[in-house]
């Protein structure tokens, strides 16, 4: 997996696993960017990879400030969008259409305009990384809107692979990872996810963003996927 000498930037890149997608990318020779909302983030980003490795702040819902920033990144070989807040449920019985829509606003519609503000500037034999999750084909209670925005990624990609060839549009499909997607959980209600999804998956264990950095690279390196939906998910979608 040599991306060496390759521009690399990660939108959600400084936390979870966009953070360990950029150290393994970094590892295999890319020059890495990583964007996040509060510039603290950026800066605990940076002090964990290695020299050379840069970062933005940026919110990524807002389509002006993104398009500056793809124009002043210029030239890049990938782009990899792992942004994303803390999942919250939302039964239907409780449904807050505003809510809902803000989730849609960063998960689908910033991925959506990060690939338009970027797609100029990708390089011959470039990628896009986009991610998903498992909830899409195994939601539960509570799920309707996040199981809704990982069908319509997962749709995205298919179409954008078609529409941007010959550069590859590919998306990572988690299952359960321990991450800071469930900070909004208790610490008691997080271990307890963990605990039963392990109890209940062929792995025996839940996913860790080391696990799940290693789809990204293979989606960066791979010339021959585009249009793929590759699902790490420790066999979530047999249980």
């Amino acid at each position: 997996m040599d991306l060496q000498g390759q521009r690399v930037v990660i939108l959600g890149g400084t936390s979870g696993i966009g953070l360990a997608t950029a150290k393994a990318a970094a590892r295999c020779g890319a020059e890495v960017t990583v964007i996040s909302r509060q510039p603290a983030s950026v800066d605990r980003a940076l002090a964990e990879l290695p020299p050379g490795a840069g970062g933005r702040a940026a919110d990524l819902t807002d389509p002006a400030l993104v398009g500056r920033l793809f124009g002043d990144l210029g030239d890049i070989d990938h782009l990899v969008f792992t942004a994303g807040e803390p999942l919250a449920l939302m039964n239907l019985a409780a449904l807050d259409l505003d809510r809902a829509r803000e989730f849609f606003a960063l998960r689908y519609f910033g991925a959506l305009w990060a690939v338009h503000a970027a797609a100029p500037h990708l390089r011959p034999g470039g990628s896009i990384t986009l991610t998903t999750g498992i909830a899409g084909r195994r939601p539960g209670p509570g799920w309707a809107v996040a199981a809704s925005i990982c069908g319509a990624v997962e749709s995205l990609t298919r179409a954008l692979a078609v529409e941007l060839a010959p550069i590859r549009v590919n998306a990572v499909c988690p299952g359960v990872v321990r991450s800071p997607l469930w900070a909004s959980m208790t610490p008691a209600s997080r271990e307890q996810l963990y605990h039963d999804t392990a109890a209940a998956i062929p792995a025996g264990r839940v996913g860790e963003a080391g696990d799940i950095a290693h789809a990204y690279l293979f989606c960066l390196t791979e010339p021959f996927a585009t249009g793929s939906i590759l699902t790490v998910d420790g066999g979530t979608a047999l249980a």
